[in-house]
């Protein structure tokens, strides 16, 4: 696993509904290390569920994927990995970290770090029941009354888990604030297994700066990375604008055309108005563009009115 991380120092994050297999795709063309799937519920999983199925294919010829399971017991956790292996899994992601309120009310996510001995338990026996790699993913805890990422990561280690990604803020802080990046270098001086940091991070440069702060092997970026998958490429930021353009463009054309190909056509259109809405964001009327978009009945009409607005706020980049 240390080689793999070392391989991979900056990667994409798991996020829900954005992490699918063309978006993964097009990250690791642009210079991501391996990623992570979208959460997968395990409930849902076992029952067949039409969305968590499709968010464990791996038909896109990735290299090494890592897949992530929501849930919060050993009796739909372990069976769901073991499917998860058999779908084409390289790595096993276990969700304690996510804070959305519908995720922790019913004891998933984030809420596993509450009690640790449940969750010890837990993830010995995902442990004993899969021969891939075993990972998890945490926070800094429940809440500021619990900080317990070092109980936490302590205990991965000891049941056998391989590496732990750490996203420093509780629970209870959701996204708000600065990310405390010394509790990511806390756990780091905790244990021996490799360690992942996550927040805050919107480039290369800041990737750099927490692995150099915290100690940590490598580092996971989110939500920066919607619309701008190119922060993970080094050769971007020495582009000219019409370079930057040029690039831009041809990765938007790549992630619609994975889409496209990926998704029956009403799910190709949601997935592509949620994406290009990402990557129209900042620019000139942003909000209209996105007003428009999601209006497009057909994939079709949907190209071309990006198109045309891209064309258009692109005009002085491509005429110098």
């Amino acid at each position: 696993m240390s080689e793999l991380l070392a391989e991979s120092p900056v990667r994409l994050a798991p996020m829900a509904s954005f992490t699918n297999a063309p978006f993964r795709r097009v990250a690791v063309r642009c210079g991501s290390g391996f990623t992570t799937n979208e959460e997968i519920d395990a409930e849902a999983l076992l029952a067949k569920n039409a969305w968590a199925g499709e968010s464990a294919r791996t038909d896109l010829d990735e290299d090494v994927v890592a897949m992530q399971l929501l849930g919060n017991s050993a009796e739909t956790l372990v069976p769901a990995a073991m499917l998860l292996v058999e779908a084409g899994a390289d790595i096993v992601d276990i969700n304690m970290g996510c804070p959305v309120p519908k995720v922790v009310q019913r004891g998933k996510g984030a809420a596993l770090m509450q009690d640790v001995s449940a969750t010890a338990r837990i993830l010995s026996a995902i442990r004993h029941a899969i021969d891939v790699p075993l990972t998890v993913k945490i926070r800094g805890g429940w809440d500021e009354r619990q900080p317990n990422a070092v109980e936490v990561a302590r205990m991965a280690q000891d049941v056998g888990v391989d590496a732990i990604t750490v996203h420093p803020r509780t629970r209870a802080q959701r996204f708000g604030g600065r990310a405390p990046w010394d509790v990511i270098a806390d756990v780091v001086a905790a244990v021996e297994i490799p360690v992942t940091g996550n927040g805050d991070v919107t480039s290369l440069v800041e990737a750099r700066q927490m692995m150099a702060a915290t100690g940590c092997h490598s580092v996971m970026v989110g939500r920066a990375a919607l619309g701008r998958p190119w922060l993970f490429d080094d050769g971007y930021e020495g582009l000219d604008a019409r370079g930057r353009t040029a690039y831009e463009e041809r990765v938007i054309i790549e992630h619609l055309n994975l889409i496209e190909a990926c998704f029956p056509p009403r799910m190709a259109l949601l997935q592509m108005k949620k994406h290009l809405a990402q990557y129209g964001a900042g620019r000139p009327d942003a909000r209209t563009l996105r007003a428009e978009l999601f209006a497009q009945p057909s994939v079709e009409a949907l190209r071309r009115t990006f198109v045309r607005q891209w064309a258009k706020d692109s005009a002085p980049a491509r005429e110098g």
